[in-house]
């Protein structure tokens, strides 16, 4: 494949790596509509996020129409359509974590890093997202800094665990 054959959609280019996995995975199915969800995992994990032009570029390479890549890409909380911070913190806003000091987290992470939920810090270095349950209940409050889960998380503790993830 040369750089000429490449998808390009309102200036947006599915570099070869991601064009020549997202065929890959096309293989995989004999409806390409059933692809559009490793190929947007493609493009995020080379990326950090989707971008608008990689919607119609994915539905392009797939031969479908972008609004179904758009219904996937919108569908699942895990892909992002807007940059995030290099690391992810996921709070856990259940009601086993909310008891258990799911707030004082949350107001710790605003006064001292200026994160809200949905927010990025001013630096790039942190997105803050709430989440529903991350089934560590028995260790309420529970939080995630990218796939790592951190149980009991104390508010005095928060800016050790962050300090690891630069």
């Amino acid at each position: 494949m040369s750089q000429t054959d490449l998808i390009q959609t309102d200036r947006f280019v599915l570099s070869a790596a991601e064009q020549a996995a997202i065929e890959h995975e096309r293989e995989h199915y004999e409806d390409p509509r059933a692809a559009s969800i490793e190929a947007l995992k493609i493009v995020q994990q080379q990326r950090g996020w989707v971008p608008d032009g990689a919607i119609a570029a994915i539905g392009e390479l797939l031969g479908i129409p972008a609004s179904d890549v758009e219904g996937v890409a919108t569908f699942y909380s895990q892909i992002f359509r807007q940059p995030v911070g290099r690391h992810l913190i996921r709070v856990c806003d259940s009601m086993t974590c909310y008891v258990a000091g799911h707030e004082a987290l949350l107001a710790h992470l605003a006064r001292r890093h200026g994160l809200t939920p949905g927010q990025t810090s001013g630096d790039g270095r942190f997105t803050l997202l709430p989440v529903c349950c991350l089934g560590n209940c028995d260790k309420a409050p529970a939080l995630m800094i990218d796939e790592q889960t951190f149980g009991e998380v104390a508010v005095e503790r928060l800016d050790a665990l962050l300090e690891a993830f630069e």
